[in-house]
């Protein structure tokens, strides 16, 4: 019985550049956030509580909407250095970015009740579920 490979097209490229002395580009910027906003969802009776991850961000750069059983959290870090010798720059850095998470919950929220709060990188979400209207028999007459 014959093996099956996976022919890959661009595996002869690296034995092409292979002794030559070019370092892979990379693009990150020293000391700049990793933009990954890490959510954590409980739910007990009738709440559902949502922690999200959002260190260097200020209070007033967070946003957060509700719609129905949908959530949307976005945030946004802004960083400015620069070290100076005398006059001179030496160094300066800028950089920014938006994380941005959404998220469908099983049941609709009750948008009215909704709380937030935000310490030490952590915002914590009080989402409380809206009531169902009861079952109602009518009786035809």
């Amino acid at each position: 019985m014959a093996n099956i490979t996976r022919y890959d097209p661009m595996g002869d490229l690296d034995d092409m550049f292979k002794g030559l002395f070019v370092r892979p580009m990379r693009f990150d910027i020293e000391g700049a956030p990793q933009m990954k906003m890490k959510v954590d969802v409980t739910k007990t009776d009738d709440t559902y509580t949502v922690k999200a991850d959002l260190p260097g961000v200020k209070k007033d750069d967070i946003h957060v909407s509700v719609d129905g059983n949908e959530v949307t959290i976005s945030g946004e870090v802004r960083k400015e250095s620069e070290e100076k010798k005398g006059e001179e720059v030496i160094r300066s850095e800028r950089y920014f970015g938006k994380v941005s998470r959404s998220f469908t919950l099983p049941q609709e929220v009750d948008e009215a009740k909704v709380a937030a709060k935000y310490a030490d990188g952590v915002l914590n979400l009080t989402l409380p579920m809206k009531v169902k209207a009861a079952k109602r028999r009518i009786t035809v007459s």
